[in-house]
């Protein structure tokens, strides 16, 4: 008798000891620790964010957002810089990442297993929380190098973004555009601030700088140089969009870079992404907290600025996660 209760004894213990640590299919702590889908499922209270070089706004603004999910849902958030968008995705796929700002363009080729992503094959788990602002498309120069338009870049050594980041994927877009490949042009792979050192130095002619609006790196060159930034006519974005529909064509304000009047460019949405397999409550959660904290995402950054509810859900690359969509729903900005 004396056994078969030790027995019983035993065998609850063990019970209540996996259940307390979460058992085998609980989610790991720290990033890249599964998390249930659908409807339902565990919450991760660790959270990666990754973004981008940290002059840039996709580091400024996922400060502001790490802070906002540490205060409002109690998540061990933190900011991860990276070289942006492919990069993103790659950590997303492999869930070292949770969130990620990314460019429309780079998610809709990772989407299709285009471009970047011929080789390792499209990725359909891709699912968006929030459309964002515009990345404007900013070729950035110096007044003595005579540089007038993209055919204008023929021969000179440009900075075409960092390896695996949205810019240097734009760069070819936008050349490619202009009937410019990189056997034409002396091609650097340089972050934003490598590029503006070495536009500083005068080692590089141009560099492309795609951003949101002021880009922190352009305004400290203009501090000891005579910047100019390269327009990009509305007709040659327009023939952009014809086979890339996520270009769009804009103005860079007058004054933003001691310009006088409007500079023409071409645009591409930011959105971010969110890991398919975090459960709806848990992503719902995380969009709804981002829109009520967005004046603090604004403050961080003016790129924010842009960033509409209304809109965040519609016209995006790939489907939104389902929490997201509810959120929406429920703010009235889908149907």
């Amino acid at each position: 008798m004396l056994k078969k209760m030790l027995a019983i004894l035993s065998s609850t213990l063990l019970v209540l000891t996996v259940a307390a640590c979460g058992g085998p299919s609980s989610p790991a702590a720290g990033t890249g620790g599964e998390a249930s889908g659908g409807g339902g499922g565990a919450e991760q209270k660790f959270q990666t964010i990754a973004t981008g070089g940290s002059s840039g706004p996709y580091y400024t603004i996922g400060g502001a957002m790490s802070k906002i999910y540490k205060e409002k849902l109690g998540y061990n958030a933190s900011v991860q810089s990276t070289g942006a968008s492919v990069e993103n995705i790659n950590l997303l796929k492999t869930k070292k990442a949770d969130l990620a700002f990314v460019m429309s363009d780079v998610t809709s080729f990772a989407y299709e297993g285009q471009e970047n992503f011929k080789d390792s094959g499209a990725i359909k788990e891709l699912r968006a929380m929030a459309g964002l602002y515009l990345n404007y498309v900013q070729v950035v120069t110096l007044k003595d190098r005579n540089i007038k338009s993209i055919t204008d870049l023929k021969g000179k050594r440009v900075g075409v973004g960092a390896p695996n980041s949205g810019v240097e994927v734009n760069a070819r877009m936008v050349l490619a555009g202009h009937g410019i490949t990189y056997n034409d042009i002396k091609a650097d792979y340089l972050s934003y601030a490598e590029a503006i050192e070495q536009l500083k130095n005068n080692a590089i002619d141009a560099a492309f700088v795609t951003s949101g609006l002021p880009n922190s790196t352009v305004i400290d060159l203009m501090t000891t140089k005579d910047v100019e930034i390269v327009p990009i006519k509305k007709e040659d974005v327009d023939k952009m969009a014809e086979k890339f529909p996520f270009f769009v064509s804009t103005e860079i304000p007058a004054g933003l870079y001691k310009n006088d009047q409007p500079i023409q460019t071409a645009a591409i949405r930011n959105i971010m992404l969110v890991r398919s397999d975090f459960s709806d409550e848990q992503v719902y959660k995380l969009t709804k907290t981002f829109f009520e904290n967005i004046d603090a995402l604004k403050e961080a950054h003016s790129a924010a600025k842009d960033i509409d509810v209304k809109e965040a859900g519609k016209n995006l690359v790939v489907p939104l996660h389902p929490g997201a969509e509810k959120y929406y729903k429920e703010a009235g900005a889908l149907n």
